[in-house]
């Protein structure tokens, strides 16, 4: 559980402007990312996305919450799952996924790990923008 922030004015635009997309269109681009949300329900208010319920895996559960708020218009999404605390990180201007992963996993050559756990959301190594935030994948 906790409550995880996001640029607002960054993101997949969905509806166009600073406002926040309704539960209704979240919930397609979850499918539209064939991300498996079985079990969770998305409810918004206001700028902030609310994600509750039982994931189908940790997996799931994080990269829901990532395609969610990584959306033009949201800015917070508050996590009421079970399940161990992820870990995410915020791009800043001037990161790479190499650097990323310098960082975060302590080696850069593992960056295709960090690349590989935000799939479907990303299409591309190169393809990331300062706001955006990141799955670390976590051993085990």
């Amino acid at each position: 559980m906790g409550l995880w922030n996001f640029l607002k004015g960054a993101g997949k635009s969905l509806v166009g402007g600073d406002d926040a997309p309704d539960a209704d269109a979240l919930k397609k681009e979850v499918e539209e990312l064939g991300l498996d949300a079985e079990g969770l329900d998305i409810t918004v208010e206001g700028d902030t996305v609310k994600v509750t319920g039982d994931a189908v895996s940790q997996e799931m559960r994080e990269k829901v919450i990532l395609a969610v708020g990584n959306v033009e218009g949201v800015a917070a999404v508050e996590d009421e799952t079970a399940g161990p605390e992820p870990v995410f990180h915020t791009v800043e201007k001037g990161d790479t996924l190499w650097a990323i992963s310098k960082k975060a996993l302590g080696d850069g050559n593992r960056y295709n790990e960090i690349f590989e756990a935000n799939r479907p959301m990303l299409s591309h190594p190169d393809k990331i923008y300062p706001g955006q935030v990141l799955r670390i994948p976590q051993d085990g």
